[in-house]
């Protein structure tokens, strides 16, 4: 069994670690949310730009293999468009759940209280 001043030290202890914690990890501030949203974005249109040019690749690669110059390049760049929009259809998604999950942590106002 646990003594009262066992119990009264792990309170203190846990006090001290929660303090700790916050000065290592301070609350967010907006420009820290503006960063990660320019990170976002980026990424998106990263994820974007590659589906583009790996159809691009694919689709001249084998124009050049079957000499047929038109056809698959312009079939794959669709399928490349495709596929960066559902990688960023993707991202946002992950984003959003994010956004939900911190919510839910600190409570339905997201006050925290």
């Amino acid at each position: 069994m646990v003594s009262e001043a066992d119990r009264a030290r792990l309170e203190a202890l846990e006090k001290r670690i929660a303090e700790a914690k916050q000065a290592v990890n301070p609350a967010s501030s907006t420009k820290g949310d503006q960063y990660s949203q320019a990170q976002l974005a980026w990424r998106m249109v990263i994820e974007l730009v590659a589906g583009l040019g790996i159809g691009f690749g694919i689709g001249y690669g084998l124009d050049h293999l079957f000499g047929t110059m038109p056809i698959f390049l312009v079939l794959f760049i669709f399928a490349g468009l495709a596929a960066g929009i559902q990688t960023m259809l993707r991202s946002a998604k992950e984003v959003e759940m994010r956004r939900v999950a911190k919510a839910a942590e600190k409570g339905e106002d997201g006050r925290g209280n």
